[in-house]
C-alpha cells in the first residue's frame, strides 16, 4: 500500500483553471511553448507554484500548437534532443529569474508516448534532460522505455501513472480517440487510482490486471473539469491517509 505520492498536473496550457488546480497538487509540469504556452504564461505558472509550494517542472513537446502536441512527428533523435533541450532551458531561465529552479521534466503528448515505446526517442529525450541539468528528475510512463533511458543515463526517474487515462494490456496508454482512452467520471478515476496505489496494478481495458509502479500521479490540466477532478483526487488521497509530496521529499514531509 502506497503511503505517499506526488500528485502532478499540467499547467500553463491556456485551457484550464490553473489557480484552482495548484492548491491540490505537489508538482506541476509547465507548457514551454511547443504545444502551448509563452513567456507570460510560464511566468504566471511559476508564480502560482511558488505561492503554493509546488515543485516546478518543464513540459516540452513537439512544436505543433495546431494539434496541441498530440500528433506524432517523424524527427531524427538530434532534432528531438534540440527541441527538448531548448524548451527546458527556456523555463529554467525564467525559474532562475524568479529565484527558484526546475525540479523535473515531463514530455507532453505524442512525444511522451513515442518516448515510452521508442528507445531512440527515449534516449534523445533523456540526454536532453541530462545535458540541461543532471539534477533534474525525469517523469516517464511507468515501465516504459523512457524509464530505462533515464536510469541508464544516471537521472532520477519518477514512474508516472494516470488518474483519468485508460490502459492497454501492455501497460501503455490507450490512444486518444479510441474507446476507453479517457476516464470521464471522477468516481471511476478514484477507483483506478486506489487500485494502483493499494494493489500496484491497474485494470486494462481488456479486463486484465497490469502490474504498475506509481511514483507520481498525473491529472491532465486541459480537461474542462480538471479543477473538480483535482480537488476530488486530493481529498480522496488525504482521506486514505496518503501524503501528497513531490518526489524526493524527506520522509517527514
Amino acid at each position: 500500500m502506497t503511503t505517499r505520492i506526488d500528485f502532478n498536473c499540467d499547467l500553463g496550457e491556456g485551457c484550464g483553471d490553473d489557480a484552482a488546480i495548484v492548491p491540490c497538487i505537489s508538482s506541476a509540469s509547465i507548457a514551454t511553448g511547443g504545444h502551448a504556452g509563452d513567456e507570460a504564461s510560464m511566468r504566471a505558472a511559476i508564480a502560482l507554484c511558488l505561492g503554493h509550494g509546488v515543485a516546478i517542472g518543464a513540459h516540452p513537446s513537439f512544436i505543433d500548437r495546431m494539434h496541441f502536441g498530440r500528433r506524432e512527428l517523424a524527427l531524427p533523435p538530434a532534432e528531438i534532443h534540440a527541441l527538448v533541450h531548448a524548451q527546458v532551458e527556456a523555463l529554467a531561465t525564467l525559474c532562475a529569474q524568479a529565484g527558484t529552479r526546475l525540479a523535473h521534466v515531463k514530455p507532453h503528448g505524442a512525444l511522451y508516448n513515442l518516448a515510452a515505446r521508442d528507445a531512440q526517442v527515449a534516449d534523445a529525450v533523456a540526454r536532453a534532460v541530462r545535458d540541461s541539468d543532471a539534477r533534474l528528475r525525469l517523469y516517464a510512463l511507468a515501465g516504459s522505455r523512457l524509464v530505462d533511458a533515464g536510469r541508464r543515463l544516471g537521472l532520477a526517474v519518477a514512474e508516472e501513472v494516470f488518474a483519468e487515462r485508460g490502459y492497454a494490456a501492455d501497460g501503455s496508454l490507450v490512444p486518444r480517440g479510441q474507446p476507453g482512452a479517457v476516464v470521464e467520471r471522477v468516481e471511476d478515476a478514484l477507483a483506478q487510482v486506489r487500485d494502483m496505489l493499494r494493489d500496484g496494478a491497474v485494470r486494462a481495458i481488456d479486463g486484465g490486471r497490469v502490474p504498475i509502479r506509481a511514483d507520481t500521479l498525473c491529472l491532465h490540466g486541459d480537461r474542462p473539469d480538471a479543477a473538480a477532478f483535482a480537488a476530488a483526487l486530493h481529498d480522496a488521497l488525504r482521506d486514505d491517509g496518503i501524503a501528497i509530496v513531490p518526489p524526493g521529499a524527506p520522509e517527514s514531509a
